[in-house]
């Protein structure tokens, strides 16, 4: 640098000619951190404070070591005399009660306290089913919906443009072209606002959608009873029953909705006297279909010793023989559960 330029920086700061305040010694300390390459976690603070601190950055030049040695010596002594630090404020203490209190009591905090949840708006969108993409994208202009779709995973816009009425799709599709110019600070404000909506939704008491649960019953019913009930259900609601048909899933429902290569996971689970019985109980042309599926789907000498088990019992009573094949059920749901496999969607074309 030459002698002109260094004549025309101010004079450094020092202790003993300019007392320094506690956000300028902050300040000091973050650039101090930032030389060091350190890791600061800078975008946890408030909007107004990182701006401050960016202005104090940009008009401070330098100060002298002795100085730097006092702001580092009295922020290490600080520290060592915290003994425990809280949040600061209610977004900071529902922040790190997250998933420890009650979701209802944080709800009513927030809404109370007029705290927005922290983090990515479009974070906690993009982890929305769906269903209720579609239901937000229905209720938004077509810009607005052109925004969301871009924002969110491809594979799950696809899923929910797939879903939508074909115009409303075309409009939506074509207003994507026109997002070049839409601006950061705007594709914000549009997360903020959708998850205020989303917050603004009553709790729900039940996760899971009505034809779900009573699938999920109706799987561990008997089949006379789920049947009758089933038909009772499409007299009175034909929409809502076709709906828990498809949330349903037995043994019969196997070889529809389980890839054949995971059989060899499911014989691995099931003990092979449980598997036997249910082989062996099943008399409805549904049941001996899966019960193929099964068999050529797993070992060729597993198959066997299956086969031969299942013959050596007869006939299996009807409460033996579904307890059995609900097992086999069951193994399935626990597989799907943890991740290790993926059920086929009976309505796919692949």
């Amino acid at each position: 640098m030459s002698n002109m330029a260094l004549a025309a920086l101010p004079g450094p700061f020092t202790a003993g000619k300019l007392p320094l305040s506690r956000k300028a010694k902050a300040a000091i300390i973050v650039q101090f951190l930032l030389n060091e390459d350190s890791d600061v976690p800078l975008a946890a603070l408030p909007d107004e404070l990182q701006e401050e601190l960016t202005l104090l950055l940009g008009n401070m030049r330098y100060i002298d070591r002795e100085t730097l040695n006092q702001v580092i010596n009295e922020f290490a002594d600080e520290l060592e005399s915290v003994g425990l630090s809280f949040p600061g404020d209610m977004a900071g203490a529902l922040t790190a009660l997250d998933g420890r209190i009650n979701p209802r009591t944080a709800s009513r905090l927030r809404k109370e306290a007029g705290v927005r949840q922290t983090g990515d708006p479009w974070d906690r969108i993009n982890a929305l089913p769906p269903e209720r993409l579609e239901q937000l994208v229905l209720s938004e202009s077509t810009e607005v919906a052109a925004v969301m779709m871009s924002k969110i995973d491809v594979g799950k816009a696809a899923l929910v443009l797939g879903k939508l009425p074909g115009d409303k799709a075309r409009r939506i599709s074509y207003a994507v072209s026109m997002t070049t110019g839409v601006t950061p600070d705007a594709v914000d404000r549009i997360g903020l606002s959708l998850a205020a909506q989303i917050d603004q939704e009553p709790e729900k008491a039940f996760v899971k959608r009505p034809d779900e649960r009573l699938g999920a019953i109706l799987n561990y019913s008997n089949a006379a009873i789920r049947d009758e009930l089933l038909q009772q259900l499409e007299q009175e609601d034909e929409e809502f029953a076709s709906a828990v048909r498809k949330a349903i899933f037995t043994f019969a429902n196997i070889p529809e909705r389980l890839n054949a290569i995971d059989v060899p996971k499911i014989s691995r689970d099931v003990p092979p006297d449980v598997l036997a019985t249910a082989i062996a109980a099943a008399e409805t042309p549904e049941d001996q279909a899966t019960a193929d599926f099964l068999l050529s789907n797993m070992s060729k000498r597993l198959a066997e010793s299956i086969r031969e088990e299942a013959s050596g019992k007869g006939t299996v009573k009807p409460k033996v023989g579904e307890k059995a094949m609900n097992a086999v059920v069951s193994a399935i749901r626990d597989l799907v559960g943890v991740g290790e496999i993926e059920l086929l969607d009976p309505d796919s074309d692949e």
